[in-house]
Order: structure tokens, then sequence, then C-alpha cells
């Protein structure tokens, strides 16, 4: 492969693409990296195995920018991955103006030669001032004694409610009324010859009114306030020293007091309440349903200590009783206090998801309002917008506010550096297609091609040279229209000085590289062979299957008819982020795409608003949900599926065979085997996940975690069980000669003709080969499977499910990481699930879904505030006929049988 070079990895999925490119290329850079730091240093971190590779040579120091999120950190954000937040930290605490966070009054703290200065500068041609110390403000009593104080101490006038007194007389206040008392120092007028006498005048009202002081203009009986300290002169609420921190959330000195920071608090949902014809055990608590033993447990415990009987119907008990068990009693907790202890402390991963996911509901924080910060924070400005304010501007907004404002020469030259990294890293964003994003939005809700490309953005932000930089799928969620701009970021890293490795199936990524290895000819087992190496001229040419499909010898054929329905499921006036109150109509029992260019808007009218209304609805739950006005047509559907790119498991723990239970049918043959007769083991004994059978010293993952600290963690081998999870006795049971971790280690392929005959393993892997997982091995962690192959064992574990024809399944993206003849199989999964009646609706950008859709609906026409439109809707003919329509542009092309993509 040449050096400083656009390379591209293509060919079928599971070819060994992201081998080649993560587990030998990156291990080998960063085994090497490792073993160029200190003995001591080693010693910390422990050993990398070497990859399976004879030898690598003209290797640079290796960066891999992948597709898993940036951080599942709910403090993480865009501003904070990007380090553009440190930038605006700096400019507030530099040049921010602090306001009183009860009156919205400006405050200034000034040293006394700044208020002397001030004075002489804005007085000098009046006829007098008067020089005052406020002593309290707003505040009840009868003051005697400090009148008697102030006239000891030879003062001679106070002014109280804004009218003048002597305090050589008897002064008469209202005990009961609020009063406001300053202290008038002196009388004078504003000149060269009392500049001694003014300055003495103000440090005294300094002394008396704690760093305070006041001018009353007696021409036109108006008020300056002057202070050394930040404080309000009216309220008298003091501001806290500005730094940094102040406006870091991440820091209790600037979080917001009741979040702590994360914007929202977590609380047991309004929707928990009884269901009165039912027993506890039965599901009388609604979202509740019969199965999770702690539960029904809990209540029916409840229930006796209240003196009721369990087995009668909830509506059977007293009210008493009824309310005690939400909220509980003398001496107990009801169910919502139970539920939030066993979220915040129970060891089992799935009761705690199973918990947030029926009765636990994010609320906005009341205090900050979702801003993250304390109000002092808050009510500094700059520009007059608080920190919050710019965070909330969308990237291009941003951008546009720092290249307009006017500066004073002071002002420029305090914040010429911060300004100039804040523009450039805005601008990376910007030219990686993600304009549309704001700098607040949590780096938790990114897609993994979101992530992605804020990485590229962060790193072409670093300006290193001499690197070789891996990608995996950057296209991944761009519209076709973005992508032009993405290729040009690759371009610039190469030309920067560096190596770019992309490992991609996009046509327009694939035309624009350097040199291209193409890698098949199969999956799996199957795959593993360079079967291309050179230009892209001559892959199109070459006789492989990437090769065929891009010189169109293999197409994705187009339906010749699109299915018609005279029944839609409705959703009216939906406003939720950018969406500009749309009335979206999807015909029942159709494929639907929702498309349009990032940002647009299709995951906030599908994903965050059209799922979660149609779950609350269905099943009953509390998910929150975008606000819209109105649904019509739930009663015609009877299921709704949601397939995502989340990972099946957040541990090496989770894998595809535990994910689709085939590892339930695999365990008990094991324990159905002779020699774990003789030996008395039970299913139990084959699973990894528990005590008795797996290798302790890795706790049954395989592997063990080394925390790296200043880099992303890092999972070695266990040397005790060579990373077979399992002790040396369970793995001596046998069955046809393999052991319980030889199954593992086995491709679903392989599996599927090992286990040939026994149904109830053989069903779940056929649905995972049907989804075009059949190289993927059956113990691969959940950890080492893309968004798209995660998404994809989904799918199969829904697949296998009887049918209902009445089922609505939502897929986001489901294409990513599929080549072009695996694309072609998932549109036949598809397209079959609708021949059963159902209903399947897609958010895509990849045009062979797309022209494969019976119905369009295209958001746009841009990202942020710009999109949240509908450009248009109804066949992919018609879409492609649109004047409107970014989608049809290309659409039109690909329906017409154009060879090449636009900006190709």
């Amino acid at each position: 492969m040449p050096r400083n070079a656009l390379v591209v990895f293509t060919g079928p999925s599971g070819s060994g693409k992201s081998s080649l490119a993560f587990d030998t290329i990156h291990a080998e850079g960063q085994r090497r990296y490792l073993e160029s730091l200190s003995a001591y240093a080693r010693q910390f971190l422990g050993e990398l195995k070497h990859p399976d590779v004879d030898e690598i040579d003209g290797l640079s120091p290796v960066i891999a920018i992948d597709q898993k999120s940036v951080s599942h950190n709910p403090r993480s954000t865009v501003g904070t991955v990007t380090e553009i937040n440190d930038y605006l930290r700096l400019l507030f605490a530099r040049l921010g103006i602090p306001h009183c966070v009860k009156c919205g009054r400006t405050l200034e703290k000034q040293s006394i030669d700044e208020i002397i200065e001030r004075i002489e500068k804005n007085y000098k041609s009046t006829t007098r001032i008067a020089i005052l110390a406020p002593l309290t403000t707003e505040k009840k009593g009868e003051y005697k004694s400090l009148f008697d104080y102030l006239k000891r101490r030879g003062f001679l006038r106070v002014n109280i409610d804004g009218k003048d007194y002597s305090l050589e007389e008897e002064i008469k206040v209202e005990k009961q009324v609020r009063h406001t008392i300053k202290l008038i120092v002196d009388r004078l007028k504003v000149n060269d010859e009392n500049h001694q006498r003014l300055v003495e005048s103000v440090e005294i009202a300094l002394k008396e009114a704690d760093g305070k002081v006041e001018v009353l203009n007696y021409e036109n009986n108006e008020i300056e306030y002057f202070s050394e300290k930040l404080a309000c002169p009216v309220c008298g609420i003091s501001f806290p020293e500005i730094s940094p921190k102040l406006f870091s959330f991440n820091s209790p000195y600037g979080a917001c007091p009741v979040c702590a920071g994360i914007g929202y608090t977590i609380e047991v949902g309004d929707e928990l309440v009884i269901d009165p014809s039912k027993t506890v055990r039965d599901g009388g608590i609604i979202p509740y349903k019969s199965g999770k033993a702690f539960v029904v447990d809990l209540i029916e415990e409840m229930v006796k200590k209240m003196g009721g009987n369990p087995d009668k119907p909830i509506g059977e008990l007293s009210p008493k009783i009824q309310n005690a068990i939400l909220k509980g009693g003398p001496g107990f907790k009801g169910l919502e206090d139970h539920l939030m202890d066993r979220f915040r402390y129970s060891d089992s991963e799935e009761v705690k998801e199973w918990i947030e996911k029926n009765f636990l509901v994010q609320k906005t924080c009341s205090v900050c309002n979702g801003k993250r910060l304390r109000p002092e924070s808050l009510a500094v400005t700059f520009k007059d917008k608080n920190i919050a304010e710019i965070s909330d501007m969308t990237v291009s907004a941003s951008y546009e506010f720092f290249n307009t404002i006017s500066m004073t020469p002071k002002e420029e030259s305090i914040s010429r550096e911060i300004l100039i990294e804040i523009k450039r890293r805005l601008k990376f964003l910007i030219d990686v297609g993600l304009d549309y994003l704001t700098l607040s939005r949590a780096a938790s809700t990114l897609s993994g091609g979101e992530s992605q490309r804020i990485k590229i953005a962060t790193q072409l932000g670093s300006r290193l040279v001499g690197v070789l930089y891996i990608l995996d799928e950057p296209t991944i969620g761009l519209h076709q229209r973005d992508t032009d701009r993405l290729i040009k970021m690759l371009e610039n890293l190469r030309d920067l000085g560096n190596t770019v490795i992309v490992v991609e199936h996009d046509e327009q990524v694939i035309r624009s590289g350097d040199f291209v290895v193409d890698i098949g000819p199969g999956a799996g087992e199957n795959g593993g062979k360079v079967l291309y190496a050179g230009d892209v001229t001559g892959l199109i040419s070459a006789d492989t299957l990437t090769g065929k499909y891009l010189s169109k010898r293999l197409t994705i054929q187009t339906p010749s008819t699109r299915r018609k329905s005279s029944e839609f499921l409705t959703i009216k006036g939906v406003k939720h982020n950018n969406l500009k109150s749309i009335d979206v109509k999807i015909p029942l029992g159709t494929f639907t795409c929702v498309t349009g260019v990032s940002g647009s808007g299709k995951s906030s009218l599908v994903m965050e608003t059209l799922y979660p209304v149609l779950t609350n609805k269905i099943y009953r739950t509390h998910l929150p949900y975008g606000e819209h006005e109105s649904i019509d047509g739930v009663e015609k559907i009877d299921k709704v599926i949601l397939v995502d790119q989340s990972p099946i498991g957040r541990t090496p723990r989770s894998n595809p065979v535990t994910y689709t239970k085939a590892f339930d049918g695999i365990r008990e043959l094991f324990a159905m085997a002779e020699e774990a007769r003789i030996r008395g083991y039970t299913p139990g004994r084959f699973s990894f996940n528990v005590k008795g059978g797996r290798c302790e010293a890795c706790a049954g993952q395989g592997v063990v975690k080394v925390e790296m600290n200043f880099m992303p963690d890092v999972y070695i081998e266990c040397d005790v069980c060579g990373g077979k999870r399992y002790n040396k006795e369970t793995l001596e049971v046998k069955y046809k000669g393999k052991d319980i971790s030889e199954i593992l280690d086995m491709s679903v392929d392989e599996a599927v003709e090992f286990f040939s005959g026994i149904p109830k393993i053989v069903s779940p892997l056929k649905a995972l080969q049907d989804v075009g997982l059949g190289y993927i091995k059956l113990g691969q962690p959940a950890t080492t499977l893309s968004g798209g192959e995660a998404q994809r064992v989904k799918l199969s574990s829904e697949l296998k499910k009887t049918s209902t024809g009445k089922t609505m399944y939502i897929l986001d993206e489901p294409t990513t990481g599929l080549h072009f003849h695996d694309v072609k199989k998932l549109i036949d999964v598809l397209q079959k699930l609708v021949d059963k009646g159902n209903t399947v609706v897609v958010v895509e950008h990849n045009l062979d879904v797309i022209k494969n859709a019976d119905y369009i609906i295209d958001l746009g026409p841009d990202g942020g505030e710009r999109g949240g439109h509908i450009i248009a809707q109804g066949t992919p003919e018609e879409i492609a006929n649109s004047k409107n329509s970014y989608t049809g542009v290309y659409l039109k092309q690909i329906l017409n049988g154009t060879t090449e993509m636009a900006g190709c």
C-alpha cells in the first residue's frame, strides 16, 4: 500500500476488512507504541498480544477512528469532546459580563483608582454630587441604634428611601415597612481642587458599605453604582469568582446543584398507576407485566404489612393500601422508592435496564432548565449571550456568530487566540457535514457516523503529520450530498502528509481512493483473501463482487410495481427539535423510507416521536416522546419493533449467541453429554456469566480490561484460560469432539451445519444467516460488533418470531456495514416482512434501499434550523421528479441507470 495516500479497503461484509485494518495494522501500531514506553509504565498496562502477522514494514504511528460513540458519559457533549467548550469557558472567564441573578443588573468590579477616574470623568461639569455608602436595602426595622452609631462616628446625614435626613434631628421610621438606608459621606463638586477630598470620601464609603459606593447626581437625581467586589448594590447578592471552572458543568463549582451538571433528573414516571381489576401477580401495576419476581414479591409484602390480601384484585383493597403500594407507608418504602433504589444499586444489568425502560423517565432539570450550569454561570454574558445560549446554537449558527461580532481593541487583543481556535474547530465540524449539531448535544445521543466524523474533525484540528489514520465507514449517516465534503476532508488529512486507510462500502468513497484493496470472495471462512490491490480503474474491470457492482455487471433491481395502501398511520403537528409542525402519513402494509440530508429531522420524527408514541399507546409504557398534536390509526397496529444500532450489550459478556437465545439450547445439549451427567453438571455449568464453570480470573469474559487513562481502555486476553472463558474441568466435556469454547469460536455458518437437526439451536442461527451475518462468531463480544452488525443481530431475533401481519418494524440505517451484495439480501428480507402484511419504516440514505421503497417521506431542505419540513412524499419516481429534493436529484440518476454517482 502506498504511503501518504487515500487507501480504501472494500469487499463483502465479514470478508476480513476490519480484521486487516483494525485487528492487525492498528493493533500492531498500538503494541509498538506501548513497547516504546518505559518498563515502569508498561508494568501497569500489561502486554498486548502480538497480532497474527509475520511482518509489517513502513508502519507509522496509528490512530483509529471508529464508529463507537465518543462517550457514554452523560456529561459529555459535542462541545466537550471537540474541546470547543474549553475555549468558550476561557472566553467567558476573560470577557464575560456578570449580571445579578435576581434583578439582572450589570455587575462591575473596579479598583478605587478606577472608581475615582470614572467619577471625575463623568461628573466634571456637574453642579454637585453626593457620595453615598449603601447600608441596608429593602429591610424592615426602626434602625435607632444604627443612627446613633453613625452620629457618634461624626457623620451628619443619611438618605432614607430617597429622602435626605440630618442625624442631628430625631429620625423615626416605621418598623414594619421595608427601608433602604444610605450614608451620605460627602456632598461636593468634582474639580481639581476637590480631588483629594473625593478620594477620601470614596475610601470611607467603600469601607462603610463593604466595598460598595454610589454617586447621586443632584441635577437629575440619577444614581450610579460602583463596587470593589462583584456584588449587586441593590439586591446585595454577591457573585462568585469568575474563572473557567465557573462555566464547567463537569466541575462542582459550575454545575447546577440540583442535576449535578447532567441537565436532567431521573424520576419514576407519572404513568406508574394501578389496574384495579387485576391482582398484583397478574400485572396489576401498569406498565408492570408479570415476570419480574422481585417486584411481585415486593408489592405482596407491602400489602401483607398493611393487613391486606395480595390474592385479591387491587381494586378490592382499601384506598390506603392502594396508595401505599405506590408511595409507601409508616416504616416502609413504596414501590417508587424501591424502584429508584433498585435502579441505583442493583448488581444486575438486566434489572437496571428493565426498570429504566418500564418505569423511569428523564425530566428536564427544573432549576437550570437543562442548561446544566448554576444560575451565576448563566448570568454571565458575552455579546448579550450566555454560554448556554451559544452552546444551544447549531455549529453553523455559532460559526456565523463568532465571525460577525464586533470587538473593541482591548477585547480583540484578549480574545484573538481563543476565537481562532473556536472558529477553526467549528469550521472542521461544518466541513465534515455536522453543521446541524449543537455544541450542547449529548455525545451519547450521536450516531456512530456522527461520532466518527467528530473524531475526524478533532484530528484535523490537531494537524498531525506522518500518521496512519484508519477509519471505519465514515459515510455512515451521511446523505449523498454531504459525502463529497467528507471525501475532501479525508483528502485534506492525506495532503497534510498522512496515510489514510478507510474501510468503506460507499461507491463515492471507493471511486475517490488512490489505492483500493478488495478482500473476499465471501465472508468468514470464505473470505480473507486479497482479490485485488491497485487503482479504481483496475477494480472496475476486476472479476470480484465489488468490481461487478461498480461496473454495473451486477445490480440491485428496481421493483416493477409499488404497493398501494388505503390505510394510514397519521401523526400530526410534530414539533420535536427542528420539525416544523409537520403532518406525516405512513401507508400501512408498505415499505416506507424516511430520507433527507443529515440533520433534517429524520431521527426526531421516527426514533424520538413516532416510535415512543406508538410504544406508549400499544404497551402502556411511558417513554419520553417528541411534541406533537395527535396520532391516528394506532388501532391498526398490534406490535411495534425498533431495530436500531445501539449495542446488544455493553460488555464482552454479551454476544450474538446469548442475545438470540441459541445458547440456551447449546448449554442444554452439553449438559446431556455423558461426561456432564457423570459429573452432575447442569446447563448452568456451561454459562460464562455465573460462577461454577467459568474462569474466575477473567470472570468468564475471556479478556481482562486494562484502563489506559490517557487512551481508550484496552482488552487483553486472559492469561489463565487463554481467552476460552471456562475453567479446565468444564472444557473437558465435549459434544461431537468439541468443547463449549470451541463452539463459541465457530462462525454462524459453521454452527448451522454442525447443529443441523436441532431446531432450537438452528432456527435463531438461520435468522442470523438471513440478514447476512453468517460470518460472525457465536461468542463474538458485543463490544466488537459494529452498529450495523448489532442492528442486524436484533433484526434476526425479530425475524424468528411469528409475525402477526399487523406489526410495524422501524429500522435506523440498516445498511450500515453492508456491501452491495449484502444490501441486496437485506432488501429481500425487508420485502418478505411487508409481503406478510407488516409495515416497514426505514430511516436510510442508501439509494438502493430507497429505490426499492413503496413510499418515501423526504425531509429538508437542509439540516438543523433550515430543516424540519416535508420536501416531498410519494413513490421513488415521484420523489425523483421533485425539483426541491436533494434526495430526488441522486435518486433520479440511479433510476435512470447512471453509472457514476454525482460528485465523482
